[in-house]
């Protein structure tokens, strides 16, 4: 009788086992549905972070520009008319912006550089950023450059980059 009992028991075990196998479709639906709100908070993170990448491409290459223009007016005192004269390596367009500089209005004591998004890309994703470099007389010290780099390309009603 022993055995026999055992043989049940050992038998219940294994049929139990085979039923409690696998998941309950519930379960399966909760685990997809936490997967989903955790996707749906990190994919617009993740987004954000690579149009980052690209605007910090920007403001690097901007702000070169501007170290660039400085220099530049130091060897030759006026500031360079295209960016191929500042041999800086920088590209006039890479996969998002383009860039240029010039002198500001015509003015020999100012020079401007912009990272203009391109338009082919989708415009609005990547911000659009300015760079001047300016000439200000300080007392007692003479003439000095001063840059700033500005999150929207310079126009004469803001105050962004106005000395």
């Amino acid at each position: 009788m022993k055995t026999e009992l055992k043989a049940k028991f050992l038998q219940h075990l294994l049929n139990k086992k085979k039923n409690d196998e696998g998941f309950t479709l519930i379960e399966l639906l909760v685990v997809i549905i936490i997967i989903g709100i955790l996707a749906a908070i990190a994919l617009p993170s993740f987004l954000n972070q690579a149009n980052r990448a690209r605007q910090s491409e920007a403001t690097t290459y901007v702000g070169s520009m501007n170290r660039g223009q400085q220099a530049y007016y130091l060897q030759n005192n006026q500031f360079a008319e295209a960016l191929t004269s500042l041999e800086l390596g920088i590209p006039e367009s890479t996969g998002y912006y383009n860039y240029t500089t010039a002198v500001a209005g015509g003015a020999a004591s100012s020079t401007e550089a912009d990272a203009i998004s391109k338009a082919t890309k989708t415009k609005g994703s990547v911000k659009e950023y300015s760079g001047i470099v300016y000439l200000e007389n300080v007392a007692g010290e003479g003439v000095t450059s001063k840059a700033r780099v500005c999150k929207e390309v310079l126009d004469p009603t803001t105050n962004c980059a106005t000395p």
